[in-house]
């Protein structure tokens, strides 16, 4: 793809951690950002990705962030006006944030992170371990930072450009269903709208069919993004926005005693909890519910109140079926009572096929179900840019696109996806995701079921959690 200047940035920025994802994304800063390339380097805790940085001429240093060193290692290399990159595990986002907020510095990460024993200390509760608890400690800092340098945490693709397919399947229904053609401009609009379509539920619903030669070996946890990411997520307690329609509160089920209560927690592993979903190439499928800080900042977005009643909110999650050596790396994880394989090993160039259909699945309008999102394949995600798997691509593409728009909007203070221009991110993203497309369906989980047990099911409003989750 030839080269598309899409800002010109006069600071410096840093790339914390080089994993798969910051990979991918590098060559996409320097094909779209009009800066020169020493002013662009690198900080990780590992020599992955050596090669890489190395072969483009990026300044590469390995030096692991702790709670002890971070202030002064980042104070040596950014000041006013710079931009921090966090692509890291076991790095403190909220931390970060808070640093780069008195600095002045840009900041965005793809998944808001704790320092190591944030996600597993037994001495933590399941609440305080949560994504919910993390996000309230990120957006905590707002009452100190209540304006300054724009800070985005959690935006890749998932969370990221999810809640910009929200947004653009809700201007899509209200044009089909509504007639109508005016877009949202603030946030009580967008959920007001959601509300008079009648949305209920809300998917992040992602199929990767990717196949690798060679195949899973026994003892060996593979995937096409992240290993440490799938493993740190998939092992944190289950989490979903909870909607207002909801008549059945899960047994395993507990509200948090703090924040903004948008969402709720079940007492077991996200990698230990399916349910039922859709997308439009695989059809219906049985997806991890793995926590994601979209299930909470999308349900929270979309709720409308009066007064302090709450009287709409959509319930809100992720449902993923990763590719299929991914699905037994969790099957032995799970068998091995969540002890880590001693062997890791990321999917890339020897991915010999497959695609990875993301996207936003909204339920319960008046025409039932509709998907927004990327069909993108590993053929084309290799077209695109180097250093990539088709997952992997989709979550550069919203790492440029929030990028870029923290560019242009340099003082905006604290901002989650969902309060993003949509159409601005997508616009920078879509070149990478391969076909983006938004198609109707007549599924729902109650379709085609011969139930073993049908007083398990809620025939009255196939929407219900309880007929999404598989017992």
């Amino acid at each position: 793809m030839a080269k598309q200047t899409l800002v010109k940035f006069e600071g410096k920025i840093v790339i914390v951690g080089f994993g798969s994802v910051a990979q991918g994304v590098l060559p996409l800063l320097l094909r779209h950002i009009d800066m020169p390339i020493d002013r662009i380097s690198i900080i990780t805790g590992h020599d992955r990705g050596r090669a890489e940085a190395e072969a483009i001429g990026v300044d590469y240093e390995i030096t692991p962030l702790t709670r002890e060193n971070f202030r002064n290692v980042l104070g040596a290399r950014l000041s006013r006006g710079d931009f921090l990159i966090n692509l890291s595990v076991d790095v403190s986002s909220a931390a970060l944030i808070e640093w780069c907020c008195e600095q002045g510095v840009l900041y965005l990460d793809s998944c808001i992170e704790p320092w190591p024993g944030g996600y597993t200390d037994p001495a933590l509760s399941p609440s305080q371990r949560s994504n919910y608890a993390h996000r309230e400690n990120v957006l905590a800092l707002r009452a100190r930072f209540p304006k300054g340098p724009t800070a985005i945490p959690t935006h890749g693709a998932n969370p990221g450009l999810v809640s910009h397919w929200v947004k653009q399947g809700l201007v899509d229904l209200a044009r089909d269903i509504l007639g109508r053609t005016t877009i949202p401009t603030s946030r009580a609009e967008w959920a007001q709208l959601a509300m008079d379509l009648g949305v209920k539920s809300i998917h992040c619903s992602e199929r990767d069919t990717q196949v690798a030669t060679p195949r899973k070996r026994q003892g060996e946890f593979v995937n096409t993004w992240s290993v440490d990411g799938f493993i740190g997520e998939g092992m944190q307690p289950c989490e979903l926005g909870w909607g207002s329609h909801e008549k059945h509160f899960p047994v395993d089920g507990h509200h948090h005693e703090f924040g903004c209560n948008a969402a709720i927690y079940l007492d077991r592993p996200g990698a230990s909890v399916r349910v039922r979903t859709w997308t439009p190439n695989e059809g219906p499928f049985q997806g991890f519910l793995i926590t994601h800080g979209e299930a909470i900042s999308i349900a929270e977005y979309l709720t409308v109140r009066e007064g302090d009643k709450i009287i709409y909110r959509p319930t809100c999650h992720y449902a993923y079926h990763p590719c299929d050596d991914a699905v037994l790396s969790v099957h032995e994880l799970a068998g091995r009572n969540w002890v880590s394989q001693e062997q890791h090993r990321l999917y890339r160039d020897e991915i010999t096929e497959g695609i990875d259909e993301l996207g936003a699945l909204l339920l319960g309008h008046e025409k039932g179900a509709y998907w927004c999102g990327s069909q993108l394949s590993i053929q084309e995600a290799r077209k695109l840019a180097p250093y990539n798997t088709a997952t992997s691509l989709q979550i550069a593409a919203g790492v440029l696109g929030a990028v870029v728009w923290a560019m242009e909007n340099p003082d905006a203070g604290i901002v989650e996806p969902d309060e993003l221009d949509f159409q601005r991110v997508l616009e920078i993203a879509n070149p990478y995701l391969g076909p983006v497309v938004g198609v109707y369906t007549d599924w729902t989980p109650l379709l085609g079921r011969n139930h073993p047990f049908p007083e398990d099911l809620d025939t009255d409003d196939p929407w219900q959690f309880k007929n999404i989750r598989v017992s």
